[in-house]
């Protein structure tokens, strides 16, 4: 109404509901991550992110119940200390944060790219660009293998 664009806001929770957090806006990234850590992280062969601004995230209820583990400076994993439900990763030298897509259950996820797939251990067809490791532009060599 009024010509102003509504902007989008997802709500989503730890596995308890103790924690909570909404993403405004829109994503700046969605894809797949096949890198060990990852994998090892989220119990299975492929971790699926979206990738925010840190503005555009904030924690709405239970921040004192949030946990962080970095096993690298590069991800700092949140997840809620009752029911170690997964929450996000804050990456600070991409000054991003990935908030793991089946967190905000209402947000349509639509992969674009496939992150470190020379780690894969589940080969994907769906024609989606496949990085080595990272793009170029957050300090990987931004080389595409074959799917």
């Amino acid at each position: 109404m009024g010509g102003r664009a509504v902007s989008a806001s997802y709500v989503g929770a730890c596995f308890c509901g103790a924690v909570e957090l909404r993403a405004n806006g829109e994503p700046s990234a969605m894809g797949y991550c096949h890198c060990r850590s990852c994998r090892s992280w989220s119990g299975g062969p492929v971790n699926a992110f979206t990738l925010w601004s840190p503005d555009s995230v904030e924690v709405t209820r239970g921040a004192e119940d949030i946990a962080t583990y970095n096993k690298t400076e590069m991800s700092y994993r949140k997840y809620c200390r009752r029911c170690g439900g997964h929450l996000m990763t804050t990456h600070p030298p991409l000054n991003m944060v990935d908030v793991f897509s089946a967190t905000l259950p209402d947000l349509k996820f639509v992969p674009q790219v496939h992150v470190n797939y020379a780690e894969t251990v589940l080969p994907m067809r769906d024609g989606l660009p496949k990085l080595k490791d990272f793009p170029a532009e957050f300090g990987g060599s931004g080389e595409v293998v074959a799917e």
